[in-house]
């Protein structure tokens, strides 16, 4: 009955959204690609598969930032029909997922305020998925501490800002504060969503957003090591909905070394191995690994029907194939051939 229920407003959009993840790269095409010798190679290569013509238009010689902008353009087309056609509750659950590149937007104006760079450079560097109407109101002569009142407080970004300090001498430091603060809401916020809604969606959600909870926890406790930063500032970073929380996250705030935090970590299985052989798997950082685990839940989502789920999976396996193609791409331009093969593998 819940199937049936669910196919009313959801089943038509989700099977759309399982036909577009019949067209993420397979390992076979991943071998043609990192055959290839020259960017142009590389554009007819990824003209049989799904992608087809999509670089067309583009003249000699192609840049790699060239490929990133076409790919990303090519996700947007197939997000904004699906939001397009959307009902509640998935309208607001396909908002949500849009409100992490809107964050991430938000962080780039305000680091391109402190430097001075031209607005328009910096809004053309934006994630399009992130674009909100209130950025064509932008003015580079605003502090950053008055972004808020000028022009965030009537974006859809309002409610994480509630009780964020802006210092009025913001610097990268701050402003890194700031994203993860912003960060910490939004992910307390779309986990309460998830549960929410419920069913399907919530068990499969609530994993995937645990992880990025956990995930969070962690690299900003190890990037907050042998810094000034202290221990009370970056523990109120930590997101509250993984599954570290709560006696993990406090033994993550005690945590004074790399040891210690891999310690923590170990006490939950999928996360301890990890940490194992990091130095055994040549080009690959914890954070490729964690790529790789995430890449697994996302995959692991389409294995259930009837739930929301898969509409933020596939965003995050397409996003991940892009910067295994910009990787290839780099590579090839580099000429560093002895680590094209440090992809992170999909399916």
């Amino acid at each position: 009955m819940s199937g049936c229920l669910f196919n009313i407003d959801g089943g038509y959009l989700e099977a759309l959204c399982r036909g577009f993840k019949s067209s993420i790269l397979k390992q076979s095409d991943y071998l043609n690609l990192i055959q290839c010798e020259t960017l142009e190679d590389l554009k007819l290569q990824l003209q049989s598969t799904e992608y087809g013509p999509f670089l067309a238009n583009e003249t000699s010689p192609i840049t790699v930032s060239i490929i990133d902008q076409r790919l990303r353009e090519t996700l947007v087309v197939e997000f904004s029909y699906l939001r397009n056609q959307a009902v509640q509750p998935l309208a607001e659950f396909l908002d949500f997922i849009t409100y992490s590149y809107m964050i991430d937007n938000t962080i780039l104006l305000i680091t391109g305020m402190l430097h001075k760079r031209p607005v328009l450079d910096v809004i053309a560097m934006c994630n399009p998925l992130g674009l909100f109407e209130q950025m064509e109101a932008i003015n580079m002569t605003l502090a950053p501490s008055d972004l808020y009142n000028a022009i965030l407080i009537d974006s859809p970004l309002a409610p994480f800002f509630d009780n964020c300090c802006w210092e009025q001498d913001m610097d990268e430091l701050n402003i890194e504060i700031l994203r993860n603060t912003l960060y910490k809401k939004y992910l307390e916020k779309f986990y309460n969503l998830c549960k929410e809604i419920g069913g399907a969606t919530a068990n499969v959600m609530c994993e995937i957003l645990a992880f990025e909870a956990d995930r969070r926890a962690i690299i900003i406790t190890i990037n907050a090591l042998g810094t000034a930063l202290p221990k009370e500032e970056y523990v109120h970073l930590y997101p509250c909905c993984g599954r570290l929380y709560p006696e993990g996250l406090l033994a993550l705030g005690r945590a004074s070394d790399y040891e210690q935090v891999r310690l923590v970590a170990s006490r939950y299985a999928e996360y301890g191995t990890l940490f194992e052989d990091l130095n055994n798997l040549d080009g690959w950082s914890l954070e490729d690994k964690f790529s790789g685990y995430e890449a697994k839940l996302h995959a692991r989502s389409f294995m259930q029907q009837f739930h929301f789920g898969v509409f933020y999976s596939y965003l995050k396996l397409k996003e991940q194939e892009f910067r295994n193609i910009v990787w290839i791409a780099e590579c090839i331009v580099q000429n560093q051939r002895n680590k094209i093969r440090n992809y992170i593998s999909l399916l």
